[in-house]
């Protein structure tokens, strides 16, 4: 007789994590999720949750940890891509733009998870983010576009581009993900707002304060 098929290692973890993601696709906020809800979108019994989470926040959690792996492949992209520091602004939010339109659900628990009620997921997702901000300033070191800011002003310059992404986030998920003509004004728009930033950052004296 034929041995009854196992999970294999993870396999539940994956569909539980994949299934609170798909809910959030079809317009569901993380937040309001509950157990059951999720195990019953990912097809396992309730009590298998447990084995792999010990609340929807430890999901949650998990998910953040997921995300900042998203990030951070980003920016290797981006690395990779720029071979010229003046195409550096193109080619990042080209690439944001490409993860945010493959990886839908896992930027829109982003957006949701900035703006929730977990504090706990808050907060890990603010973390991912200040680590995306601090890889963007060594890179900018590297390149050496930024050599007359002070390591603060540095740091203030890399919160403000990851904040003005985060809030274009916001206008992509609220076009359709095929609407080539309106995903590629938001592209544009955001390339253009971060520009201005570098221009502004160019120009800055932090010893006069302007």
């Amino acid at each position: 007789m034929a041995e009854k098929q196992r999970r294999k290692p993870g396999e539940t973890r994956a569909k539980l994590m994949d299934a609170a993601l798909t809910l959030v696709g079809k317009g569901r906020h993380f937040a309001s999720l509950g157990i059951r809800e999720v195990t019953r979108q990912a097809g396992v019994v309730p009590t298998s949750f447990y084995r792999h989470f010990r609340n929807m926040d430890d999901l949650g959690l998990q998910l953040v940890d997921e995300l900042g792996l998203v990030l951070r492949r980003m920016m290797r992209e981006a690395r990779g891509n720029v071979l010229q520091a003046d195409k550096l602004i193109e080619e990042s939010v080209a690439i944001f733009i490409s993860h945010a339109q493959s990886n839908r659900n896992f930027f829109m628990f982003m957006a949701q998870g900035l703006a929730g009620e977990s504090r706990a997921v808050q907060e890990g997702i603010r973390s991912e983010m200040r680590f995306f901000a601090s890889e963007l300033g060594n890179d900018l070191r590297r390149l050496r576009l930024v050599d007359h800011l002070s390591d603060a002003d540095l740091d203030i310059t890399c919160d403000l581009v990851v904040r003005s992404v985060a809030f274009s986030l916001t206008d992509l998920l609220g076009v359709s993900g095929d609407d080539d003509y309106q995903v590629e004004q938001i592209r544009k728009r955001t390339t253009r707002f971060l520009q201005l930033i570098f221009v502004g950052a160019a120009h800055w004296d932090g010893k006069s304060g302007i």
